[in-house]
Formats: C-alpha cells, structure tokens, sequence
C-alpha cells in the first residue's frame, strides 16, 4: 500500500492517465467517423422508414429536408458530432422522443447486468485460474480446463438456451425464462429477473480470463524469485498470495477490460433471448427499422467504453505490478512503464 500511494503522491498515475487520454481522443474521433459512414451505409432510406406506409414525393422530400439528408455527409457528421459532445444525439426517427431519454433507463438496466456479471465473473475466474496452476495435473485442473474449453468455443446464444433449458423449464423450473420489468423500474428491484441473463454472461466470460489466469500463475509460480522465497521458508500460502498472485495478475487485468468491453456488445445478444429492457433489444429494433439516431448512440457509446475500460487496464496494470510501480515512481516516465509493460523485466 505504501508503494501505492507513492505513487499517487509523486504524480506519476496523473500524467500517465492524461497521456492516455490524449492518446485516446484521435481514437474516439476515428471511431465517431466510422460508426456514422457505417450507420450511414444500412441499407433503406430513412425517410421511407419514418413515413412508413404514409410516404408520397411530396412528403418524403419534406422529411429529408427536416431531417438535413439532403445536407453533404460532411455537414451531416458534423452536426451529429457536436450534439454527441454534448450527449445529445437528437430526437428518434419519430421525432416523438430524444435519443436520451429514451436510453436513459436501458442503459442502466444494461449497466446493472454488467455489474452483476463482472462482479461475480472475474473473482470466480482468478480464483479457478489460481487454483487451477496451484492443482496442476491434478483432477480439478484437468476437469476446469475441459469445461473452460467447451464453454469458451460456444456461443453466448447456445449458452443462453442452455440455461433457460436447464433452469426455467420442466427439469428445474427456478427463474423466469423471460426477463420482464415493469417499465419505470430498474432490473435490480427483482434479482430473479436478473439471475438467467447473469449466469450466461459469467459462463460467457470465466473461461477466458480463468484459463489467461492459470497461464500466468504456472509461469510466475516456476520463476526464480519464487522459488527463492520458498527457499527463505515462507508458507506456500504466503508464497501464492503475496509474491505469485500480484505478479501473474497484471495480464489478466488486460483480458479482464477485453471481456468487460465484450459485455457491452455481447449483451445485445443476451438481452435479446431473454428480452431484457436494456440497450440490445432497442438496438435490434432500432436497426431494422433503420431509426439511425438510436442506432449511432448506442454504437458510439460501446466504443467509447473500449477506449476507457483499455485505459483502466493499463492503470490496473500498473497498480498491481511491483515492477512497474518501481520503476514509475523511481523515473517518472512514461515511456519507461510502456518499455516494462510490453518487454522482460
């Protein structure tokens, strides 16, 4: 803890965490422009799609005209572009609603189930994975290596079916096999709605981190510093926990932000077999009937989550590993901690 907060104290966490952002703004930009060209390129036209079976020449110029589709798509993206900086992205196709409000609550319904998943996906998976290369050769380490395997080469849909089969039918009837929420209300105010779309999401995510973990603990766990304090007589516990654990940890914070930013668009699917009232089933919808403000927000918003959980990961990274911390708070440079992150110590 004390290294920790030297850290803190000398500034380092500071500049590291304003280079990155930096470095991640031309990034955002990039992803902006290429969610609105690829928004822009579904096919239909928008204007059929917001008159309907109403639509007449007269009309359908009107419409464009109101909606600026007739503007350059330059000037189009500029003025999406300026409305998002302030989190605004307009009205929905309709025009009855704002984009905003109308994705307030799905977002935090979505939000709920990530949490949900991650809190109890990544202590589950370190813990298989620590256990795992400590047992190496052993029976659970051969039975949670199989099992890992199998789930990871499945996809989140079959894993829901499963589940639902399995939990929410005649062989044991225990959740509701569909996730409904009165409207107004937050998943969390009824965990058995939440307890179906969370198992498949922890399914869908221990796997890959479980297996990075163990990888990490068998290589950390044959090094010689290890091997040196088991030579000084400390307990195997003692040599796992304080001196294995933070050293092996620092990939798998990679792989932890990879998953949880998959959560973001994996859930799509999820929410859609069990039509849970987050941001996957508006996406289905909002994408065939090609209501393009909904469907910009939402891509922009995933993407911007990978941009933030990957500059999280590299503070994580640097937090829980000695080596970098040394040689961060000693030099106070950050291409020295990039040099320690992608090479040998």
């Amino acid at each position: 803890m004390k290294k920790i907060r030297d850290f803190f104290n000398q500034g380092g966490l500071v500049l590291f965490v304003v280079g990155r952002i930096l470095a991640g703004i031309p990034i955002v930009f990039a992803l902006s422009v290429l969610v609105f060209v690829a928004t822009q390129a579904l096919p239909g036209d928008a204007a059929v799609a917001y008159l309907a079976n109403t639509a007449t020449p007269e009309r359908l110029a009107l419409i464009r005209e109101q909606l600026h589709l007739n503007d350059p798509i330059w000037m189009q993206y500029v003025q999406w572009a300026s409305g998002a900086l302030q989190f605004d992205f307009g009205t929905t196709l309709t025009g009855e609603t704002e984009v905003t409000t109308l994705l307030k609550e799905r977002i935090q319904n979505t939000l709920i189930l990530m949490g949900s998943s991650g809190l109890v996906a990544i202590p589950l998976s370190i813990a298989i994975g620590v256990y795992a290369a400590v047992r190496r050769g052993k029976l659970f380490d051969n039975v949670s290596s199989l099992v890992t395997l199998i789930l990871a080469a499945l996809p989140e849909f079959v894993v829901a079916i499963f589940v639902v089969f399995l939990l929410a039918t005649n062989v044991f009837q225990i959740f509701p096999a569909i996730a409904f929420v009165d409207p107004g209300t937050l998943a969390w105010s009824d965990p058995m709605v939440l307890a179906l779309p969370t198992l498949t999401l922890v399914l869908a995510v221990t796997p890959y981190v479980s297996r990075i973990m163990r990888g990490s603990m068998i290589e950390v766990m044959e090094s010689e510093y290890i091997q040196m304090a088991r030579l000084k007589g400390l307990s195997e516990r003692t040599v796992i926990i304080r001196h294995a654990l933070p050293n092996a940890i620092a990939p798998t914070i990679q792989v932890i932000a990879l998953q949880l930013a998959w959560l973001a668009g994996g859930v799509v699917v999820v929410e859609a077999v069990f039509a849970y009232p987050g941001i996957g089933t508006v996406m289905i919808d909002s994408v065939k009937g090609r209501d393009l403000p909904i469907v910009q927000a939402i891509t922009l918003m995933i993407a911007a989550l990978y941009v933030v959980l990957n500059i999280l990961a590299d503070i994580g990274t640097i937090l829980s590993t000695p080596r970098l911390r040394t040689k961060f708070a000693r030099k106070n440079d950050t291409s020295d901690v990039f040099a320690a992150m992608g090479g040998d110590e």
